[in-house]
């Protein structure tokens, strides 16, 4: 059994894809982070960095005591080798996925964060901002579109931990500023993950939680989730 501690971010999203995708037992506890539930005791043993999502392990592969993990990135790699699934044990092609898996980490993840929250949730309007953050979220989707144009999945021929990662953060493409029909390979591979029936019961998981993922950004709320 996975104890996945989530809210229905792009990053707790990731999380939802796999476990639908392998068929692993898990359970959701959520934390409402416009509330403030990532602050509490109890989640910062298992998430230091106050950051959904997180994971417990009741049954690690060594057989030890559970195993807590956070950050999604490495919460993918690590379903991924539990279970065998969606990211080869070794070679060539397990680096692919990782480096794609990283790529999303590093650029992808953060870019379209800064872009969605200077577009939206910003108190001011800051127009430097706005443009550095939304021409850089254009430049990743081209990136992504021309190794689309190659590929069938973001990796290579086979769906994989890279994918999961990605596409929760190109679904609000409307919100981060993007046209899909700049970019014709990146929207062929995102309706057809879209299609998928993981994909679909991870997201009507994540409406029972959060029914149209609202934040209703009260001073509390702009406090919690942005330090003000």
């Amino acid at each position: 059994m996975i104890d996945l501690y989530y809210w229905t971010t792009p990053n707790g999203h990731k999380i939802t894809l796999f476990l639908e995708e392998a068929g692993l037992d898990y359970r959701i506890h959520p934390v409402d982070i416009g509330k403030g539930e990532q602050f509490t005791p109890e989640f910062l043993e298992i998430a230091p960095n106050n950051r959904i999502p997180a994971i417990v392990d009741r049954a690690p592969a060594d057989g030890g005591q559970p195993l807590s993990l956070f950050e999604s990135g490495a919460i993918l790699e690590y379903l991924a080798d539990k279970s065998g699934k969606f990211l080869p044990k070794s070679g060539r092609q397990r680096y692919r996925v990782l480096q794609w898996l990283h790529w999303q980490m590093g650029g992808l993840g953060p870019m379209a964060g800064q872009n969605h929250h200077f577009r939206h949730y910003a108190p001011k309007k800051i127009d430097y901002a706005v443009e550095r953050y939304m021409n850089e979220t254009s430049r990743l989707y081209r990136v992504l579109d021309k190794q689309l144009d190659a590929n069938d999945y973001v990796a290579g021929d086979d769906y994989s931990i890279a994918d999961m990662a990605i596409w929760p953060w190109i679904k609000p493409f409307e919100k981060q500023g993007q046209d899909m029909e700049d970019y014709p390979s990146l929207q062929r591979w995102f309706e057809q993950v879209g299609e998928r029936d993981a994909v679909r019961r991870a997201y009507a998981k994540a409406e029972e939680i959060n029914p149209a993922n609202n934040v209703e950004m009260t001073d509390e709320a702009r406090k919690h989730l942005f330090g003000r």
